[in-house]
């Protein structure tokens, strides 16, 4: 459970984090709908304005047609009216040749200022797309920016946090790692002086009351193999004292699956007050892998990793063994083992053992063969087993605190890896966020200098609009001093044709054309205005936006949903761990209960025993004494 809840902590964490994700992207795809719903709003409006103009454009141009129909049966003109209008148009044009010069002039000039206002009129209509297109730009900018601070203040609250859990986890870390390499070496220098120490001692008896307390843990917890001795066996007899050595106080050892499954061993020989044992916990070793370049040395021959000529079943215990092996080196002779364990690597020492037992330790240290054990073996009295199980225990306990707090350096590295990666993304928002500012004002500087522009047009146009205004008052001067000339010219073919004067059929054609020039002049000018418009709102691709948020909403749904199951699943297990837990403790205090009767009945027996043994003895004395007298009888 200790190593589940901090991963429980973290996808805790994990789906809190998405969850927030998740409501801003919901947050911008609801924006950018309702942006993208205004700007079809806004489409569909364009489209059916344009649709009434060119309607209304149609039913004019069929309106003119049916006038000009009836227009055409009011005046006509006969073909030798015709050419006698023809001449006499030649003749007031020659008689008014010099003001036709002149008008001809003065409308040279007149359409180049048409030319100018319509240029004119077109650059600002251009410069007021440019504006209102800045001004789009500018909002979709500060938009970027409100999100972008949202994630930069949401950023740093995260990474205020997880800095306040690494500080914490630092302080509980601390130099745990050193600690436990530093407890682990007392311990097992402890484990060797207590193995050494009752390696003699009534062996067969011990050995065989140990192999029952094997058998007993066997059947009270499934994750119990067995003796290392009992599960390993050399490939040949001529490694039988080499393994020995090596091996030591591990021959002897209890293979078991968890550390779990030791403690729970470790509790049933205090409560049973039986001999410590020393257990071999497969997750909980810490193991040296086999080095390869050992197993090709050619020079001396015969050197073999001992991990190598050792064959053991089941496969589950090969953690174990490698354990206890610590990739010694077996050689023929001591001469060999001498050489492999202080020459061969240069600088780098191995462990190396003889065939005859003659141990040389990669620290320096020289022992011998069998005899040298059992000489160990008796340096050791009852008060020094004391202290050295007192200190075993000591060294353990402290052993598994250290382990406890070095555990959490895997989450440790885990939090430094999530601080870097908020710092990154923090940094990139900051540049953005800056980089997005200065676009801002690049923005506003273009639709200052865009906003100046517009305004000088409208004084241009004005005065371009005075300057025709005063050339079409003299251009109207100049058509009456024409017009006093074909008065006196078609003054006779005026009376024929039964019209005050010629203009009067002229103006009506002219003045009908220019209406004419003027209203479709003006639908198409409605038309350009709204298809630059149309064209404007159709580039600006909102939908995009839309599509690319949705994605990223399913997305982040996606990722939380899965964040969530991981989290139920981590909370099952623990749940599920929990409920075990609490089964343990219930069913301990069941055989806690259960052994407290059977001391107690231990004990009432052993009070019988001792005062059987009482009776017994004053029997025995009694028939000492009764023989002796008899033999004195006989004699």
């Amino acid at each position: 459970m200790s190593k589940k809840k901090p991963q429980f902590i973290k996808a805790k964490e994990r789906v809190s984090h998405m969850q927030k994700k998740l409501e801003g992207a919901i947050k911008t795809l609801e924006q950018a709908k309702k942006a993208n719903e205004a700007h079809m709003n806004d489409i569909k409006k364009l489209e059916d304005e344009l649709a009434d103009v060119e309607r209304a454009k149609d039913e004019y141009e069929a309106t003119i047609a049916g006038e000009s129909q009836s227009q055409g049966r009011d005046v006509h003109l006969e073909d030798e009216q015709v050419k006698e209008y023809h001449r006499l148009k030649e003749e007031a044009a020659k008689r008014s040749a010099r003001y036709m010069q002149e008008l001809d002039s003065v409308n040279r000039e007149q359409k180049s200022d048409q030319d100018r206002l319509d240029n004119v009129s077109r650059l600002r209509i251009e410069g007021e797309n440019k504006h209102r297109q800045k001004e789009h730009e500018k909002e979709e900018m500060e938009k970027r920016i409100e999100k972008l601070a949202e994630h930069i203040r949401t950023s740093e609250q995260a990474l205020l946090d997880q800095k306040q859990l690494r500080a914490d986890l630092q302080s509980d870390v601390g130099s745990s790692k050193d600690r436990v390499h530093e407890v682990q070496k007392q311990l097992d220098d402890v484990l060797e002086q207590l193995g050494d120490a009752r390696i003699d001692k009534h062996e067969d008896a011990r050995r065989k009351k140990k192999q029952e307390i094997v058998e007993r843990f066997k059947s009270n917890y499934p994750g119990v193999y067995d003796r290392m001795i009992n599960m390993c066996q050399p490939i040949h007899k001529r490694y039988n004292v080499a393994i020995t050595k090596v091996l030591g106080k591990y021959m002897e050892a209890i293979v078991v699956d968890t550390e779990q499954t030791a403690r729970q061993c470790i509790k049933y020989l205090k409560e049973q007050m039986l001999e410590p044992e020393t257990f071999l916990p497969v997750d909980y070793l810490q193991i040296k892998p086999v080095k390869e370049r050992l197993r090709n040395i050619t020079e001396p021959k015969g050197v073999r990793l001992l991990y190598d000529i050792l064959q053991f079943e089941p496969q589950g215990i090969a953690k174990a063994v490698m354990f206890a092996t610590n990739n010694a080196l077996v050689c023929e002779t001591p001469e060999d083992a001498m050489k492999i364990a202080y020459e061969l690597g240069g600088s780098r020492y191995y462990d190396a053992v003889a065939l005859d037992g003659t141990y040389y330790a990669k620290s320096g240290l020289i022992s011998g063969g069998s005899l040298d054990l059992a000489r160990k073996a008796k340096r050791w009295d009852e008060k020094h087993m004391s202290q050295l199980k007192a200190q075993k225990e000591k060294l353990t306990e402290e052993l598994r605190e250290a382990m406890k707090k070095s555990r959490k350096e895997s989450e440790l590295n885990t939090v430094d890896s999530q601080i870097r990666g908020l710092e990154t993304r923090l940094k990139y928002a900051k540049t953005d966020m800056d980089s997005t500012s200065k676009q801002i004002k690049v923005v506003e500087n273009e639709l200052s200098r865009l906003s100046d522009e517009i305004a000088k047009y409208g004084p241009a146009i004005e005065e371009i609009e005075k300057t025709m205004q005063t050339r079409e008052q003299q251009i109207e001067e100049i058509k009456m001093k024409m017009n006093s000339v074909e008065d006196v010219v078609f003054s006779r073919f005026c009376q024929e044709i039964g019209v005050r004067n010629i203009r009067q059929y002229e103006d009506r054609e002219l003045r009908a054309q220019e209406e004419r020039k003027q209203k479709r002049l003006e639908f198409q000018k409605q038309i350009n205005r709204i298809t630059s418009n149309l064209e404007f709102e159709r580039s600006r691709d909102t939908q995009n936006n839309v599509s690319r948020w949705e994605r990223t909403v399913n997305d982040e749904e996606e990722k939380l949903e899965s964040c969530k199951k991981q989290e139920q699943k981590q909370k099952e297990e623990i749940d599920k761990d929990q409920y075990h837990i609490d089964q343990l403790k219930t069913e301990r205090l069941a055989k806690k209960q259960e052994c407290d009767n059977m001391e107690e009945d231990v004990s009432k027996a052993r009070r019988e025993v001792g005062s059987i043994a009482k009776d017994v003895q004053g029997a025995q004395k009694q028939v000492v004494s009764l023989e002796s007298k008899i033999e004195k009888q006989k004699k």
